[in-house]
């Protein structure tokens, strides 16, 4: 059983903490000590960093008033955007006292600390920090912004900062007896037979005592030069656009350098090119400036979220901008009511500013009628924007039915859940592209954080065979669930309700998008990601229970990462998801590289747990 607040995976930088029970799940929600004094980590937009914290907690030291506290951020535009949001959603009557504050920490010598608003060295020799400093009690508001939009600093840009503002303060690691590896590292070479399911699974081996980092931390170092950052940018940007026809690190034999070839782009809009692509510190920053973007181009008017979405998307629709047309079944029924409200519309104002869905759907894997979407679109001069992070670009082409294209990089791209990042790709056959280039390019501010974009590029070398391989295994998982559920033996006495998967819902829309494959590229699979719901929440608990895998929250992940997933993401409002189809009780699971006889073994015994609650 994996251990209650360990990260996952056991590095400095993990995306995930193991919830390894359902009470753990909502214990969690319910702030219980209990598990919340135990958490090492958690998701980046809802748990902050503890070098953030740490990092935070010396800026409020230095330049915070009595009863501050503050936020840390890359760019001055965003610091403002934090300081507008705060403004704008403040209830309270009376005023809310609060600033921004820019430090700049030299790299080339111990700072001073007393000099941080009127610093003497230009911005290309420091470390530029924006900090929104706020009353402590306005906490839980500036953390709305953190969450919905991904654009905090992320823990590698906080653990730089300190090594050069308190290099005498270790950094944040997780607790050794926590922590597992992989083998072949000489660092690691203490044999002991591992109990976490990620170790077990890989057949990985616990390290030894003295563990300060992990082998991918130590292969690339704490320092790396500016030149490999653009190098990795520019590499991601072309891969992410389709164009390597030759990836600089693919099939490498020995003698060869690292020689790049372009093409076309196979992104199904041949003319794409890396200066399309740009990029984020997460995917939900990358939705958070494709509302923006469309804010600032089109005529003012509400948007339309189409489908079930992940939780802060919906948020930033209706928390940005006049607000938001929910459309939260994805349905052909809901297309049917969509073209409706077009069509009542007036005619001298547009009806809708942008249309945001997923393709498949998260958690619900529900894909959209794309052509039809896009129609409605071009008659009514409305944006599409496309969250592919789900579906992802090797098993589906979305472009051509979108103006823009946002993706989470955090999940299967990257694959090894230790760096966050986002995308968005303009769609030059758009009629919209050279106004939305114009604007994005006039106004876009990298703040991808160098290091966090070389991490990215190592993982995601090999990101379409990863994802063959886990949409391999995902499929045979779903197919033998399926197999013993209700929907094929309705009087079976199963306790399997339902597998939300693509193959299984709405195939019809998803298999329009699908990579139909070539010598060269496999043919796009349905992804890795899967929810199953069952006739009783007991059934939902023991089989989560039991279940021998990792089990926290983000998905795409290289091992099998499980969550219960209503519970994590609308314990607030249960009554309004169901509403919507997601049951309190769905399990969601995104299915990664392990063995397929092992992945099915596990799903055996859970799901035998989960029948034996049909017995009591």
């Amino acid at each position: 059983m994996s251990i209650l607040g360990a990260s996952i995976p056991a590095i400095p930088h993990a995306i995930s903490v193991s919830l390894p029970t359902w009470r753990d799940n909502i214990d969690y929600e319910e702030g219980n000590k209990r598990v919340i004094d135990t958490m090492c980590t958690g998701y980046p937009r809802f748990f902050i960093h503890k070098s953030i914290q740490k990092l935070a907690t010396i800026c409020e030291s230095k330049f915070g008033r009595p009863g501050e506290s503050c936020m840390l951020f890359p760019k001055a535009r965003i610091a403002n955007a934090c300081l507008s949001f705060m403004l704008a959603h403040h209830k309270e009557p009376h005023p809310l006292p609060i600033r921004t504050v820019n430090y700049l920490i030299p790299l080339d010598s111990s700072p001073n600390l007393d000099s941080a608003e009127t610093p003497s060295s230009s911005a290309a020799e420091n470390m530029d920090l924006h900090m929104v400093f706020f009353p402590a009690e306005s906490f839980p508001l500036a953390k709305q912004f953190w969450q919905h939009t991904g654009l905090g600093i992320s823990s590698r840009f906080a653990d730089k900062c300190l090594s050069l503002v308190a290099p005498e303060v270790p950094t944040i690691t997780p607790s050794p007896s926590r922590a597992f590896s992989k083998p072949g590292n000489r660092h690691y070479s203490k044999k002991s037979t591992p109990n976490n399911p990620l170790a077990r699974l890989h057949g990985w081996s616990e390290p030894s005592e003295n563990l300060d980092q992990t082998y991918l931390e130590e292969r690339y170092g704490r320092n790396l030069p500016a030149m490999s950052a653009d190098i990795a940018k520019r590499t991601l940007r072309r891969r992410i656009a389709g164009v390597l026809v030759r990836d600089p690190y693919d099939s490498l034999r020995p003698g060869e350098g690292c020689s790049e070839q372009t093409g076309p782009s196979v992104r199904g809009i041949e003319n794409v090119s890396e200066d399309d692509v740009f990029l984020y510190p997460s995917g939900m920053s990358a939705i958070w400036n494709a509302h923006q973007l469309a804010l600032s181009v089109m005529p003012s008017a509400k948007s339309v979220c189409f489908g079930f979405p992940y939780t802060d998307t919906l948020k930033i629709l209706q928390k940005w901008g006049p607000g938001c047309h929910f459309f939260g079944h994805g349905t052909d029924a809901d297309a049917d009511a969509l073209e409706a409200m077009l069509e009542a519309a007036p005619v001298d104002s547009p009806p809708v500013l942008a249309l945001f869905c997923e393709f498949p759907s998260n958690p619900l894997l529900r894909s959209p009628p794309l052509k039809r979407l896009k129609d409605l679109a071009a008659k009514y001069k409305f944006l599409i924007v496309i969250d592919e992070t789900v579906g992802n670009f090797a098993n589906v082409e979305v472009l051509p039915f979108a103006d823009m294209v946002v993706s989470g990089l955090t999940k299967v791209f990257s694959g090894d859940a230790n760096v966050m990042g986002g995308s968005m790709i303009l769609n030059p056959a758009s009629v919209y592209y050279e106004k939305l280039k114009k604007a994005l390019t006039s106004c876009y501010d990298e703040c991808y954080w160098g290091e966090d974009a070389v991490f990215l590029e190592r993982n995601s070398r090999d990101f379409a065979r990863r994802v063959h391989v886990i949409d391999g295994n995902a499929e045979a998982v779903c197919d033998w669930l399926r197999e013993r559920s209700l929907e094929v033996s309705p009087d079976s006495g199963s306790v399997v309700k339902k597998i939300w998967y693509p193959k299984f819902v709405t195939p019809e829309y998803y298999d329009v998008c699908r990579v139909k494959g070539s010598a060269d590229r496999h043919p796009g699979g349905y992804g890795g990601l899967f929810s199953v719901t069952f006739t009783s929440l007991e059934a939902s608990q023991a089989f989560f229970d039991t279940l021998d895998c990792c089990k926290g929250p983000s998905l795409g992940t290289n091992f099998t990462l499980a969550c219960p997933y209503t519970i994590l993401a609308h314990y607030a409002e249960l009554d309004w998801a169901a509403s919507y189809g997601v049951e309190p009780g769905l399990v969601r699971v995104s299915v990664g590289m392990e063995k397929r006889d092992t992945l099915l073994t596990m799903f055996a015994a859970a799901l035998g747990a989960a029948q034996a609650t049909a017995k009591l």
